[in-house]
Formats: C-alpha cells, structure tokens, sequence
C-alpha cells in the first residue's frame, strides 16, 4: 500500500513521510506544522497515522457516512492543507469554513473552498501547502479532480457501495469502510477479493469502527475524536 498507515512506535510497513502529535488535534484550524492525519486507535488504545498528503498524487475512497469525511478533512486542516470540496450538499459541509474562521481582514479563511460538482481551477500544491479535494457526489462519483500531481489527495466520499464505483474503489491507495449491510459486504468481498471472515467482519463493525484495506493492508480502528470535533460534528456516528 502506498498511503502508509502506522502506530506509536510500530510500522505497518514503510514509516511514513508525515508524523503528527494527537494534541494538535485539539485545535482545528490551519496549522504551519508539517504532519500526517491521526485517523483512529488500535485495539490497544495506540493512535494510528496515515500520510494521506504526501509527495505522490494519491485517492482515498470513504465508504460510510458524513460524519468520516468530514473528520477527515478536519484533520487535513489540522496540519496546514488546503481543502476543496466539490458538493451536492454544501450546507451539509459548512462546518469547514466554520472550523477554519476568518483572516484578519473578516474575510473567510481561503484555506477552505466548498464548490458545486463541476470542474473549477484547484490551489496549486506544494510540500508546504498540500492540497485535499473531497469529491462528493454519490455512490458513482464522477472523477472531477483526479490526483495528477505530487501534494494532491483526492478524496470520494461514497455513501455505500455500488457496482459501477469499482474501478473507484480499485484505483484507491487506501480505503476506509464503516459498517455494510450483508449485500454491500459482499460487493466489497467480490472488488477486493475478501476472505470470508474479512466480509463477516464488515457487517459488525460498531459505529465508532473503521476498516482501513489497502495493498497488503486490513486494520480495524476505532474513530477518535475530539472535543472541539465534537462541538462541529455531533458524536460519532455511522449514518448522517
């Protein structure tokens, strides 16, 4: 897998390019420090990092609810990146703008753009301004922003999974699934060739639960949020 995932003091597979300490999660805005995302805990409680902004164009499908994608594009904030969110629910993501405030002059932080699902000219990225655009278009995304360049992660938030969103799923450096009902488990066992037990497991996922499936990757993770995360999006949640 090429989005490297790890925990305190333990790689799962090569270190990753970014590291980031949890207690800056605690304040939800744009930051100078270079660092990755703090997605979850393991079971032992450890805190589990992806470098999802890095120096390779990079895809990231969600498969769940707004609760995920918005929590991840909080935490892409968190650690100085630009995010573009191209929409057919806007009001659904102004909890960005709002988490990312006003400059000195009032105006809103340019840090943050939520857009309509069409094609708009992105921020260029770099190593010091890397750049996260969420599509969310539904369950069959159109590509609107593929990753073409290096410090670009294109993120697709897919509500639940559908037939026609394989070659989505299939191209995705890493995938991030909450709990599936019995068919949609099956679809995911059918894309990235499950074992049985691994397409049992997505059924029984708890609300707070993730699965992270890569290339020669499958860690469960249990969401952590914040308070000041809490205060924006409610608890932790499976739906919407």
């Amino acid at each position: 897998m090429s989005t490297r995932m790890r925990d305190a003091g333990q790689s799962t597979g090569v270190a990753p390019e970014f590291t980031v300490d949890p207690a800056m999660l605690d304040a939800i805005s744009p930051s100078g420090d270079r660092g990755g995302i703090v997605l979850g805990s393991g079971l032992k409680g450890e805190p589990l990092t992806i470098s999802a902004l890095r120096s390779t164009p990079t895809r990231i499908v969600l498969v769940g609810g707004l609760y995920l994608a918005r929590q991840v594009a909080l935490r892409a904030m968190a650690v100085g990146a630009w995010v573009v969110v191209a929409t057919g629910r806007p009001a659904a993501w102004q909890v960005l703008p709002q988490a990312a405030g006003n400059q000195p002059n009032g105006r809103p932080s340019p840090l943050v753009q939520i857009r309509r699902l069409s094609p708009v000219d992105l921020p260029r990225p770099s190593e010091d301004a890397p750049l996260l655009v969420v599509t969310d278009g539904g369950p069959t995304p159109q590509d609107l922003f593929p990753p073409r360049s290096p410090w670009q992660t294109t993120v697709y938030v897919l509500p639940y999974l559908h037939p026609q969103a394989g070659a989505t799923a299939n191209a995705a450096d890493l995938v991030l699934m909450q709990r599936l009902p019995p068919g949609q488990a099956e679809l995911a066992a059918r894309i990235w060739r499950l074992p049985p037990q691994m397409m049992k497991q997505l059924t029984t996922l708890k609300d707070d639960q993730v699965v992270a499936l890569g290339r020669n990757l499958w860690r469960p993770l249990r969401l952590v949020t914040t308070a000041k995360e809490q205060q924006l999006l409610g608890p932790v949640r499976r739906g919407d």
